[in-house]
């Protein structure tokens, strides 16, 4: 009986509605809030990274399979990149310009020193995507960076940092932008 008058209903509503509009259906237009946002592409070009470009390219990866917001992608020759990859002698960093653009350098005395080349370029290309350091912190943070010692080989973005990025680029997508960190982000 329930589903009678149910059906009953909705069959009045549509007839009013068809009457409304003068004969002729009209059809609702889609809900953008509920329609999921394409993810926004970053290009990094790693061809000064050197001896590290395998481990930046697996940094990118890492991030492509954490978040939904942000895809990284290999530059294509002649573009200009969002992400400058460059390896020197110093200690790893980042220079952050705006949300999703900057410079990463892979330091080498890092690396000398026992760091996991993966997790160096998966932290600092998380700082070009918004996020800050968190040290001290645990291994299972990646952004703790060196704080989680040479023993620590841990690229994955734990759960809190995987929602701070896709956080960051859906208000970008939405056309809201995130608070910039700009200024070198050494480790």
């Amino acid at each position: 009986m329930h589903v009678r008058m149910l059906t009953g209903g909705l069959a009045a509503a549509c007839l009013m509605s068809v009457s409304l509009t003068g004969g002729q259906a009209a059809a609702a237009a889609p809900r953008t809030a509920d329609a999921p946002l394409a993810a926004r592409v970053l290009t990094y070009d790693a061809g000064g990274s050197a001896e590290f470009r395998s481990a930046v390219d697996r940094g990118a990866a890492i991030w492509n399979e954490s978040v939904d917001t942000v895809e990284l992608r290999p530059a294509a020759a002649g573009q200009r990149a969002n992400i400058r990859v460059l390896a020197d002698n110093g200690w790893p960093r980042a220079l952050p310009t705006t949300l999703g653009n900057g410079t990463v350098y892979i330091g080498r005395q890092a690396v000398g020193q026992g760091y996991d080349t993966i997790r160096i370029s998966s932290h600092e290309l998380g700082h070009i995507l918004g996020l800050p350091d968190r040290k001290p912190g645990p291994c299972s943070s990646l952004m703790s960076g060196s704080t989680a010692g040479t023993s620590c080989t841990n690229p994955y973005p734990n759960a809190a940092e995987k929602a701070e990025v896709e956080g960051n680029f859906g208000s970008a997508l939405a056309g809201r932008a995130p608070a910039v960190r700009t200024g070198v982000i050494v480790d």
